[in-house]
């Protein structure tokens, strides 16, 4: 009696086990496959105008955003195969792991994007559609807000001024006035003349700072770039 109750509890502990290696078709049907895909598609579209309306680099990016909207479509693919089939999980796990990713990113909130992307895939793939949803409206509002928030501050610029030694006074003064809050990043002197680079942030459309400063005695050239990093 002992031996048919250990057989029987094994047969039923083989077929459970095997039941959950086996391929689930039961959420890769056609229709259900489309919908995911679709709606996959609809956030990475939500994504992809957030990054545009918020991005401040330097250089946009049109490819990079729209990896963004074929991230979340792919991810949600690879996760509806994976919860389908426990043994399939563990092959693409393997085969995952010898991909080498040699992109570099430069700025930190494209990390913070393409993080999003993932989780819109995961959350949709696993069938958390209502989840997937609420989160990136939530997220995509507060990245609004804060790009407009930043927006108010200013943006950070570079300016290049490359002058006569003899009228350094004439400069500065010049820039104390125009520019209220700089730092200096580099002064460089040659038998040229001087070239000093200022660290400085700008509300809206401040490209005429160039124009009065070659308008100063003395003052040879004049260049201002996009800036990135934060004035501290």
């Amino acid at each position: 009696m002992d031996n048919n109750t250990t057989t029987n509890f094994s047969d039923v502990f083989k077929d459970n086990f095997l039941s959950g290696f086996s391929l689930s078709t039961q959420n890769l049907t056609l229709p259900n496959v489309l919908i995911s895909l679709g709606i996959a598609f609809l956030l990475g579209m939500v994504i992809y105008f957030i990054y545009k309306k918020t991005y401040r680099g330097v250089l946009y990016s049109h490819s990079f955003n729209l990896s963004l909207i074929m991230l979340s479509m792919v991810t949600t693919l690879v996760i509806m195969c994976i919860s389908s089939a426990p043994a399939l999980s563990l092959g693409m796990v393997g085969a995952l792991s010898i991909v080498r990713f040699r992109t570099a990113v430069k700025d930190p909130m494209d990390t913070v994007y393409m993080f999003w992307a993932i989780a819109v895939g995961i959350t949709v793939g696993a069938n958390f559609i209502l989840f997937s949803i609420i989160g990136t409206l939530v997220i995509a509002v507060i990245l609004l807000v804060l790009s407009f928030t930043s927006n108010q501050t200013g943006q950070n610029y570079l300016l290049v001024v490359h002058y006569d030694d003899r009228y350094a006074k004439e400069v500065t003064n010049a820039v104390n006035k125009m520019v209220p809050r700089y730092r200096l990043k580099s002064k460089t002197a040659t038998r040229n003349g001087v070239e000093m680079t200022l660290e400085l942030r700008l509300q809206g459309n401040r490209s005429n700072i160039v124009d009065n400063l070659l308008g100063i005695p003395g003052v040879m050239d004049a260049t201002l770039v996009a800036f990135q990093n934060e004035i501290a």
